[in-house]
């Protein structure tokens, strides 16, 4: 009897994660802790960091969560059903369509000299893909990692599952969101040095006021317009102007809610966890991975800086009636990338308000950096 207890209980035991564990899931366990440590006490972007860092958590302690079916008659692992959403471009439509629910598109109306800022922060992409090129990635690596530098992770996503690069997909994804979420700390610095204290104290001229009938226009024009140019931006351009067109049209206010609450928080949970899912030790540690997070980060500060820069050269063509700062918001981290605008402004004086100013570009880079994975696609026959 106490031979088959000990046996029963050393069975027990060699089913603890402790045998299983590599030092790379250590590894990964210590950086979902950190990413934890970021998003609760440091605040940085919650509702991304936290869903990710414990999907994190999760697969490197059991790796069965994201486990395939191997036949028809088995079940996969929780996760591998949430990852699967991501593949079929579900999960990052979705969110668009919550972003634009979410989101004010009347300051990009208004100030439609927002859509040349949002452009010239999508001079990171286009850097990084000659850079990723050179690292030894394919032409269409090197595309689906380039996207990082919009700072936008559901396009990340999009694109690298578009050009049939799911090895690569999981580091892009958690590249993407990190900097995401690390907007408030990676941005200042680049801000503070391509701009002066002068540049940062200027005051914008209050915007005019933009009518309904220009905010139901708006969407309606820019989806037929984009994706009569590049259709495959139709999944992510359309959800985003579907989700705005709820916001402003004012008779479907249950659909407009129901977007940019409800759905869009599931469909945040549902992403993040799978994001996360995706950073086993096994796909994770690879020197891939690091190229994968330093062309990341490149193409991200060289698209706010190239912000700033024609930020700087709007300003002086206006005669100083532009603040630099609002170009680094072309990224489209969207609402966080204007927020950061608004606080180094408000440093400086605060009596500045650029909130709103930064919205234009902010909303542009989210559309720009849609264009740019169409033009991707395009490209590569998608």
């Amino acid at each position: 009897m106490s031979g088959n207890l000990a046996e029963t209980l050393g069975n027990l035991f060699q089913q603890t994660a402790f045998f299983n564990l590599t030092w790379g899931n250590y590894l990964m366990i210590a950086v979902a802790c950190v990413f934890l440590y970021l998003a609760i006490k440091k605040g940085y972007e919650p509702l991304l960091l936290v869903p990710i860092a414990f999907g994190m958590l999760l697969v490197n302690i059991f790796p069965g969560i994201m486990m395939a079916p191997e036949t028809a008659e088995q079940s996969g692992g929780l996760l591998y059903y949430f990852f699967k959403l991501d593949e079929w471009s579900i999960l990052p439509s979705l969110i668009f369509l919550g972003v634009g629910a979410l989101t004010d598109f009347r300051p990009l109306i208004a100030n439609p000299i927002s859509f040349l800022l949002g452009a010239a922060a999508q001079f990171g992409i286009f850097t990084a893909y000659l850079l990723a090129i050179a690292f030894g990635f394919t032409d269409a690596g090197a595309a689906a990692v380039s996207i990082i530098g919009g700072a936008d992770g559901p396009t990340s996503i999009f694109l690298a599952m578009k050009l049939h690069q799911n090895d690569l997909m999981g580091p892009i994804a958690v590249a993407a969101y990190s900097y995401m979420a690390l907007v408030p700390i990676i941005q200042p610095p680049i801000m503070k040095l391509f701009t002066t204290k002068k540049e940062r104290s200027i005051h914008m001229d209050q915007l005019r006021e933009v009518s309904k009938l220009e905010a139901i226009l708006f969407p309606i024009i820019v989806t037929v317009v984009v994706c009569l140019v590049l259709p495959t931006t139709a999944p992510l351009v359309g959800m985003l102007m579907l989700g705005n067109l709820f916001r402003e049209c004012g008779v479907v206010k249950q659909l407009s809610e129901t977007a940019s609450n409800a759905l869009m928080y599931i469909v945040v949970i549902l992403l993040g966890t799978s994001v996360g899912a995706s950073t086993s030790a096994e796909a994770f540690l690879k020197w891939t991975t690091i190229k994968i997070v330093i062309l990341g980060l490149v193409a991200f500060a060289f698209g706010t800086a190239a912000g700033i820069i024609f930020g700087k050269i709007l300003c002086a063509v206006t005669k100083g009636k532009i603040n630099p700062l609002i170009g680094s918001a072309g990224v489209s981290a969207v609402p966080m990338a204007a927020r950061v605008s608004q606080k180094v402004g408000a440093e400086e004086d605060p009596t500045n308000f650029l909130l709103m100013h930064a919205m234009g570009p902010n909303v542009a880079g989210v559309i720009g950096t849609a264009i740019a994975a169409g033009v991707f696609m395009a490209i590569f026959g998608v």
